[in-house]
């Protein structure tokens, strides 16, 4: 009995820091928009995607937001949900995907493929938003940069904002696909303008 009530504080310390790691919300991007939305998109030619650059603070598994009405250069990150990955990782499974949906070819950089321009980004911003305590949007700034070699084709910046359905981080993950994936159609309708072959 004196084992026991001894081994008591030690069990209830267990049980209370197991409840406090209760298990996260996991997100990312979701399903790719349903072909109607692909077929204006145009198919690129071969085009090699590097690896996406983002800062070391924002490229984790945390989801990230802004207070604009309280204190906006504090990013703040969501306690219990999380991206199931780097975004610098969904963002670049999101491109190609989008490129191949659209009947373009997108390869990886490593493979190094001889007089295949390679396409680099930099992302900025990919982060939630509030403006008020209920109202938010997901903002994401990337800057894309298209090389032959060593030299520099073209250079493009794009900022997306899209309003969050909700004002947590369920929303704001909405928000953020939303606006990754208009981004993204963005730069392709831009590679397209551009002279790849």
């Amino acid at each position: 009995m004196k084992k026991l009530l001894m081994l008591l504080p030690a069990l209830l310390l267990a049980a209370c820091g197991t409840m406090r790691s209760a298990p996260s919300s996991l997100f990312d991007l979701g399903p790719l928009p349903p072909p109607p939305s692909v077929q204006a998109l145009p198919a690129l030619p071969p085009v090699s995607v590097a690896e996406i650059d983002m800062p070391n603070w924002l490229d984790r598994p945390q989801m990230y937001y802004r207070l604009g009405y309280a204190n906006n250069q504090q990013p703040r990150a969501y306690s219990q949900s999380r991206w199931v990955m780097q975004p610098s990782q969904l963002i670049a499974q999101r491109l190609k995907a989008r490129i191949a949906q659209a009947g373009g070819v997108a390869l990886p950089a490593s493979d190094g493929a001889a007089r295949v321009p390679v396409l680099n980004i930099e992302v900025d911003d990919f982060t939630q938003h509030f403006d008020t305590a209920s109202a938010s949007s997901g903002r994401i700034s990337l800057r894309a940069s298209v090389f032959r070699g060593r030299i520099l084709l073209a250079q493009k910046t794009i900022d997306v904002s899209t309003p969050a359905p909700t004002a947590d981080a369920s929303g704001g993950a909405r928000a953020l696909a939303r606006a990754t994936d208009t981004a993204i159609d963005t730069l392709i309708r831009w590679l397209d303008t551009l002279p790849l072959k």
